[in-house]
C-alpha cells in the first residue's frame, strides 16, 4: 500500500473471507463502496447490509460513495445512445465533488474503492474513477483476482495492447490513442438502458 494512494478491487463471486483475506494482505482498513446500487443478487454477502457490518466487526470502515462516483448516472443527458457516457459524467460537478471526497479520505485511511467487475477494465472504477484520480496525480493500484497488485499504468497499457483499433490514422499522439481506447472500452462495458414497450418501463442492463 505504500506506493499506492489507494487500491481498488472488483469483488465478483469470491468468498466473503477470502475478500477480508484480500484487504488484510494489502493492508487496508477502509472500503470506499462505488456501486451505485450496493446490492448482489448472486453474492448477497456483498450488499451493502450484509457487507458493511462484516467490514466494522473486522475492525474497517465502510464508505458509501455510489451517488456521486458510481457508474449508473440518474441524469438522462448522461447517456450517449443509451450507454453512460463516461467523459460527460467526468465532467460532473458532482463526480469532481466526489472525487474530493476520496482523495481526502485517502488521507486519512488506507483505502480500497470497490465495485463489482473482477477485471479493472470491465468497470468503472477504472474507466472513470481511477482515471480521474490519475489525471490528479494520485498513484491508484488494481487488486487483481490471484491478489497481486497491478498500477494503474500498467492497466492503461494493457487497455492499449487490447485495444485494437488503436492504429487509427486519426490518432496522433500516445494521449489521444489512449483517450480513444478509454473511449472504446467504456462504450462496450459501460451500463446501458434500452426501452421497453413492457409496461411502459425502462429496463436496465449492466454490460
Amino acid at each position: 500500500m505504500r506506493s499506492f494512494d489507494l487500491l481498488s478491487v472488483g469483488h465478483s463471486n469470491i468468498a466473503a473471507d477470502r475478500f477480508i483475506a484480500v484487504l488484510r494482505d494489502a493492508g487496508l482498513n477502509a472500503v470506499a463502496d462505488v456501486r451505485s446500487t450496493p446490492f448482489s443478487r448472486f453474492c448477497p454477502w456483498f450488499s451493502r447490509n450484509s457487507l458493511e457490518p462484516r467490514l466494522t466487526q473486522e475492525g474497517m470502515a465502510y464508505l458509501p460513495f455510489g451517488d456521486a462516483l458510481g457508474g449508473r448516472p440518474r441524469d438522462p443527458r448522461l447517456f450517449c445512445d443509451g450507454v453512460a457516457d463516461y467523459e460527460a459524467m467526468a465532467r460532473q460537478g458532482e463526480f469532481q465533488a466526489g472525487l474530493d471526497r476520496l482523495q481526502a479520505a485517502a488521507k486519512r485511511a488506507s483505502i480500497c474503492m470497490m465495485c463489482a467487475e473482477r477485471d479493472p477494465l470491465d468497470c468503472h472504477r477504472c474507466l472513470l474513477v481511477a482515471r480521474g484520480l490519475a489525471e490528479r496525480g494520485l498513484a491508484v493500484g488494481h487488486i487483481l483476482h490471484d491478489g497481486t497488485v497491478e498500477p494503474h499504468p500498467a492497466t492503461e497499457q494493457r487497455l492499449l495492447t487490447w485495444d485494437t483499433k488503436g492504429d487509427d490514422l486519426f490518432v496522433t499522439g500516445q494521449n489521444d490513442r489512449l483517450a480513444a481506447a478509454y473511449r472504446r472500452r467504456a462504450r462496450a462495458v459501460a451500463y446501458r438502458v434500452r426501452e421497453s414497450t413492457i409496461g411502459a418501463k425502462t429496463v436496465a442492463e449492466k454490460r
